[in-house]
């Protein structure tokens, strides 16, 4: 029996359309469920002073600051090796083994666990180089373990530039690092920025591959020798022990918002350039 063509985009549409609002709808639930546990337990004592009592009180500044250091430290290593690793596949070698092989050695490094990461970074820099456990030991890991992220979103963002801007920009006498810091990189800018912004996202959030490296020291660190505790370690550790569910819901609220924000504020950027740039 033959159905309607349009009676099967109707039934189709109508099931793509439930799956996304469903999906929609768990993410909701989820800040929704989060935000109405934690935001009670967040005020501006909160957010400025330093735990005490293993987490029990006080605040989370010292994991803020922990947090936005452990991530920087992540995105200022991995952003230039992701973005040239990408330039160098899509503009500087032509297609064969060795380009299948740095592409397949990324997407393997992708899908390693988080918990991998953590004890590799945990014997190579904690115990083999000997930097303790740092700020320096947790960023090298999860600058590691975002890199393939990186590498792959600016790959395929260079990939979507026109092959006509290169050889105009070529015709006008530019040389091939010309035609890549002001044609290609400019254009590709909003992809590679997405890249980083995941990346970001996944640093903030990521919990194992900094608790093995980092440590989890409440004080704000004074270098990065210093060992930190960022605020999903902290949530982890408030929620696993007992010690306060109410400042764990807090901090876990606190990193939603802060996701939340990065994102909005990124994008917001990210399309005034796209406008500005066309």
């Amino acid at each position: 029996m033959r159905v309607d063509p349009r009676v099967e985009q109707r039934v189709v549409g109508a099931l793509l359309w439930s799956m996304t609002v469903v999906t929609v709808a768990v993410l909701v639930f989820i800040i929704a469920f989060v935000l109405k546990k934690g935001l009670p337990a967040v005020d501006w004592g909160f957010l400025v002073e330093n735990p005490v009592d293993m987490g029990k009180g006080g605040g989370i500044f010292s994991t803020i600051i922990g947090t936005i250091v452990l991530t920087a430290g992540a995105i200022l290593v991995a952003t230039p090796l992701g973005v040239g690793t990408a330039i160098f596949l899509t503009e500087y070698t032509w297609e064969g083994p060795v380009t299948r092989i740095i592409r397949f050695g990324a997407e393997c490094l992708a899908g390693i666990p988080s918990i991998i990461f953590g004890l590799f970074g945990f014997i190579l820099f904690v115990t083999k180089l000997k930097f303790g456990w740092s700020i320096l030991s947790g960023s090298l890991t999860l600058a590691f373990m975002i890199l393939p992220t990186i590498i792959r979103t600016s790959e395929e963002a260079i990939k979507s530039v026109p092959p006509g801007f290169r050889t105009v920009s070529f015709s006008l006498g530019s040389t091939k690092w010309q035609m890549v810091t002001r044609v290609v990189l400019p254009s590709a800018l909003p992809g590679i920025v997405t890249g980083i912004v995941l990346s970001v996202g996944r640093s903030i959030g990521e919990t194992a591959a900094v608790i093995f490296t980092a440590g989890s020291a409440l004080r704000i660190p004074a270098s990065l020798f210093s060992s930190s505790r960022t605020m999903s370690v902290h949530f982890y550790i408030l929620a696993r022990e007992g010690i306060s569910m109410t400042n764990a819901y807090g901090t876990a609220a606190v990193l939603i918002v802060a996701i939340l924000g990065i994102n909005i504020l990124t994008y917001y950027l990210m399309h005034r350039f796209i406008r500005k740039y066309s």
